[in-house]
């Protein structure tokens, strides 16, 4: 039985390890590519990693049609889910897996439920992510690599981690100043705050 349980748990492992290699389960956003952390003094980067993982392979075994359509995000324990799913059942099975994984502080989760594909508005909102994204590039405040943009619905989500409070503050404050847009969801973790809980 020990030897059953333990052989699943290294296959999980495994499929975690294949699939971030290959299919970038965990670098990706709805539109963009993830936050790649050029400045992260994390010891906890470890730890994130591990947790992706497991969440990848959970997410995996549950169905395989999420490999595609959910996107997964760790930073210092805190878990983000971005993607699209076909009913509200789902969105709140997938929220679940990933409280059940072990080391979770947080979890967010911006998956949308499918709808019929609006060209103008996905137009739209690719606009307002490449504005945003190009104006924090040009602010010399502002680590831009640190950070991860997404737009839906003219709502723009941005995930990372700021060096200072005023760089924080600098980041929402220039998504606000983009035309069109209706909301910022920010999700910016201060270099100080990050210390995971162990137990």
């Amino acid at each position: 039985m020990k030897m059953k349980m333990k052989f699943k748990f290294v296959l999980i492992i495994l499929l975690g390890v294949i699939l971030s290699g290959c299919a970038g389960v965990s670098s990706k956003g709805i539109f963009g590519t993830g936050v790649s952390i050029a400045f992260d003094p994390r010891t906890t980067q470890i730890d994130d990693s591990i947790m992706q993982k497991n969440l990848a392979a959970r997410i995996l075994v549950k169905d395989k049609k999420y490999l595609l359509s959910v996107k997964s995000k760790v930073l210092d324990g805190r878990i983000f889910l971005t993607g699209k799913v076909d009913n509200p059942e789902e969105k709140l099975l997938l929220t679940k897996l990933a409280w059940e994984i072990k080391g979770a502080r947080s979890v967010r989760n911006d998956i949308k439920i499918k709808e019929e594909f609006n060209f103008k508005r996905s137009a739209k909102d690719i606009l307002i992510t490449s504005q945003l994204r190009t104006a924090i590039i040009l602010n010399k405040n502002i680590k831009a690599t640190n950070y991860q943009i997404d737009t839906y619905k003219k709502k723009i989500y941005v995930y990372g981690i700021a060096l200072t409070a005023e760089e924080k503050d600098l980041v929402i404050s220039e998504a606000k100043e983009i035309l069109d847009v209706e909301d910022v969801i920010a999700s910016i973790i201060l270099v100080e705050d990050l210390r995971i809980q162990r137990e």
